[in-house]
C-alpha cells in the first residue's frame, strides 16, 4: 500500500465532479494494445455539478474542454504565437492552429480558476510522474496528459467507470498490472496508475510510432483510429481529424492536450498564478497479511 500522509487533506474526492456517459462505457481491453479494442474513456465523462450541488450542469465540463468554434476567430495572437526557440523547446508535436488557440483561450477565460486549481494539483505530483515516464523512455510533457483526463484527481469518476488519474476502465487497468477488485483499486494510486498510463502509452506509441496518434488513441482505442487510418488511406492525425471517420471529441482532444500543455510551460504569459505546491512525498509500506 502506498502512504502520503499530505494527500489525504488535500486530495478528497472533489463533490462538483459527477459522471456523464452520453455513449455508453468503451469496451474494456484484456490484453495490452491492439489494433482491435476501444477502452479508454473520454474526458467528457466528467462534468460539473452546479454551484450549489442541486443538479448536473451536464454542458459544463464537457463545453470547458470543447469550447465554441467562434471562439477560435478572436485570439491574441501576440499572446498565442509560440516562437521557433519556445516550440523547439517541448518533446512532443505542438502546433498552434486555431482549435489549439481556440482551447487556449477557453482555459483562459471560462475555465480559468479550474484549469489554475489542476495545474496546482499537478504540481504535487509532477516530479513523480515525470520521474516515472523518464523510466519508460516517455516525453517529459506528457505529464500534462492527465490535465485533460482528470485534472489528476485521483478520485475523478466516469459513468463509463473509469477512474483515477489516468481514467483506466478495469479491463485496461487490469491488463497493465493494477488491482481492482473489492477491496483495492489501483486506478486511484499516483504511483502505480502513473506507471501503468506509462506502459499503455508506451505500447500505444510503438504502435502508431507517433504522439498525436498515440494520443488520440488514448481518447478513442486503438481500435478506432487504426481502422480510421486504414479506411482513410492516410498516415497522420492531422489527415484523419479531417475524416468523420473518428469522432469530434477524439478530434478535439490532441488539440486540447496541446493548449493545455502550451499553458502549463508558459502559465504567466496566459495569466495564470505561477504557484507550486510542496510535491508530496511518499512511503511504501509492506502488507504481509489482509
Amino acid at each position: 500500500m502506498l502512504v502520503d500522509e499530505n494527500a489525504a487533506a488535500e486530495d478528497e474526492p472533489d463533490a462538483n465532479l459527477v459522471p456523464l456517459d452520453t455513449e455508453g462505457p468503451a469496451p474494456e481491453a484484456t490484453n495490452p494494445p491492439t489494433a482491435t479494442s476501444s477502452n479508454v474513456p473520454r474526458a467528457e465523462d466528467l462534468i460539473q455539478m452546479d454551484p450549489a450541488g442541486n443538479a448536473p450542469a451536464t454542458a459544463r465540463f464537457s463545453d470547458a474542454l470543447n469550447p465554441p468554434a467562434e471562439l477560435a476567430l478572436t485570439q491574441d495572437s501576440s499572446r498565442s504565437a509560440i516562437n521557433q526557440t519556445e516550440h523547439a523547446s517541448y518533446n512532443v508535436p505542438i502546433v498552434m492552429d486555431s482549435s489549439v488557440q481556440a482551447h487556449i483561450r477557453y482555459f483562459n477565460t471560462a475555465i480559468h480558476g479550474r484549469f489554475e486549481q489542476w495545474l496546482l494539483r499537478l504540481s504535487r505530483y509532477q516530479p513523480l510522474v515525470e520521474t516515472i515516464f523518464t523510466e519508460f523512455h516517455l516525453p517529459s510533457d506528457l505529464v500534462y496528459l492527465s490535465l485533460v483526463e482528470s485534472g489528476f484527481n485521483p478520485y475523478a469518476y466516469s459513468r463509463a467507470k473509469a477512474t483515477g488519474p489516468w481514467q483506466f476502465m478495469k479491463g485496461t487497468a487490469k491488463a497493465y498490472g493494477l488491482r481492482v477488485d473489492n477491496y483495492v483499486d489501483e486506478r486511484r494510486d499516483p504511483i502505480k496508475s502513473t506507471v501503468a498510463a506509462a506502459r499503455y502509452l508506451r505500447d500505444l506509441y510503438d504502435l502508431f510510432g507517433a504522439w498525436p496518434l498515440a494520443m488520440a488513441a488514448y481518447n478513442a482505442g486503438e481500435g478506432k483510429v487504426m481502422r480510421a487510418l486504414h479506411k482513410a488511406q492516410v498516415e497522420s492525425f492531422s489527415e484523419i481529424s479531417k475524416t468523420r471517420l473518428i469522432r469530434r471529441e477524439t478530434k478535439e482532444y490532441v488539440p486540447r492536450f496541446m493548449a493545455a500543455t502550451i499553458i502549463a510551460r508558459n502559465p504567466d504569459r496566459y495569466g495564470f498564478t505561477q504557484e507550486s505546491a510542496e510535491p508530496h512525498q511518499f512511503d511504501e509500506a509492506i502488507i504481509t497479511r489482509p
